[in-house]
């Protein structure tokens, strides 16, 4: 449904490869940077990271997916994966062949649409994380990435990920994120509520907003 809630009886006609309905355990890897792409994954069920490798050799996590969200779109231009994309929790996806995403998207303008307003959302998404993840103090890049990482269903709740991943989203060393969290709990504007360290309730939206 999240490419074709909008085609019509007459648009599923024309689907003549199957879609794959996929599940991948926290950690696995779906696709790497330069493959060759068989298709496009909506992500249905978690999140997953999107990776990009620096020309020194570093690795980037550009952006992360959430259910609704699309893995790989770029391939329907250049038939390859332009990142790496890995699971951080348990996934489930649908991947859906290039060729019907290409059929569909020249005879469907329903799809098509649909297709833009996604590409635009990713472009919107990657400029987001550029813009408020990478400026600004440790501290305020911590605070944003636990304010955008929130529970859609849960606002008060957050979800954050491996100290030596969020390291790579927000350009900072370990030592450091791991440090400003503690002083984000100690402060009283997160509360831990595992032991792994991921789940957070966020006590204070207005207080890390202007960490």
């Amino acid at each position: 449904m999240v490419l074709f809630a909008d085609l019509n009886e007459q648009d599923f006609s024309q689907i003549h490869s199957p879609i794959d309905d996929l599940a991948f355990a926290s950690d696995s890897v779906l696709y790497t940077e330069g493959e060759s792409a068989l298709g496009v994954y909506t992500v249905r069920k978690g999140m997953v990271k999107l990776v990009r490798s620096t020309s020194d050799g570093r690795e980037r996590i550009v952006r992360v997916l959430r259910p609704g969200d699309l893995a790989g779109l770029e391939a329907l231009a250049t038939s390859r994966f332009d990142t790496e994309c890995i699971a951080l929790t348990e996934v489930s996806v649908c991947r859906i062949p290039l060729s019907v995403l290409h059929h569909l998207s020249t005879h469907s303008p329903r799809l098509h649409l649909r297709l833009m307003q996604k590409w635009q959302h990713a472009l919107k998404d990657a400029d987001d994380w550029l813009a408020e993840l990478n400026f600004g103090t440790a501290r305020q890049r911590v605070a944003g990435l636990a304010l955008k990482m929130r529970d859609p269903d849960h606002p008060t709740q957050t979800t954050l990920f491996a100290r030596d991943d969020m390291g790579a989203m927000l350009d900072l060393k370990l030592e450091t994120v791991s440090r400003e969290i503690s002083a984000l709990v100690r402060d009283g504007l997160l509360k831990p509520m595992d032991k792994s360290g991921r789940r957070y309730a966020v006590l204070d939206e207005n207080r890390l907003q202007w960490v």
